[in-house]
């Protein structure tokens, strides 16, 4: 992690401090064709995206959605979302990534915030679980199969009567029914990520087909 520097985000301030990629750091600087000579995956685990802080701050102003329950953190990315969702008062939180470095990342995030949850690199998409009471999801609808494909997955959860909440500033293959807007905040970001300075990122309840 020498290419990441504790701080805080935009949007949560320093009341979730991450080890987050800085401006003046190679990591940052190092663009995605140079990570992929080097057979690097992207570090999204390094940036503090617009989605996952609007579910992050949701779930602080509201804590009554975590409390007592069951969370899967999914594409935990940074692990922010399950560390406010401990810091909220979840039972326990498993944090989810295909990317072992973003679940190192988790690892040491959580352990910034002085909290404990359990952590897994298996893909979980397809997994059929009556272990999670709450799912959340930040920031996962940026590419199209890979969206099609999880938010299939996330109704079949709903449908077997998971709470699936979703972060998410508008991405291209974000799905436009299915859902109820619970929330909206302005995320100051980087021109450098995401080709603005601010999102407006919101926070969404994922229905059950029948509701739509």
């Amino acid at each position: 992690m020498a290419n990441t520097r504790p701080g805080g985000t935009p949007l949560l301030g320093n009341n979730i401090p991450l080890h987050l990629a800085a401006e003046d750091l190679p990591l940052w600087q190092a663009g995605e064709r140079e990570l992929d000579k080097l057979d690097i995956t992207p570090p999204f685990w390094a940036f503090a995206w617009a989605g996952g802080q609007a579910l992050a701050q949701y779930i602080l102003d509201n804590p009554v959605l975590v409390q007592g329950k069951r969370v899967l953190d999914f594409a935990c990315g940074s692990g922010l979302q399950g560390i406010a969702a401990m810091k909220a008062g979840a039972t326990e939180v498993l944090a989810a990534d295909i990317d072992p470095y973003a679940i190192a990342a988790t690892k040491m995030n959580a352990a910034l915030n002085n909290v404990s949850l359990m952590t897994t690199s298996e893909n979980l998409v397809g997994r059929s679980s009556p272990d999670w009471d709450l799912v959340l999801a930040g920031d996962v609808c940026y590419d199209a199969p890979m969206a099609d494909e999880i938010m299939t997955w996330l109704h079949k959860l709903v449908t077997s009567g998971t709470q699936v909440l979703l972060g998410d500033p508008g991405r291209t293959y974000f799905p436009k029914e299915g859902l109820q807007r619970l929330i909206s905040y302005s995320v100051r970001t980087t021109s450098a990520l995401e080709d603005t300075d601010v999102r407006n990122a919101g926070v969404w309840e994922l229905l059950p087909v029948t509701q739509k």
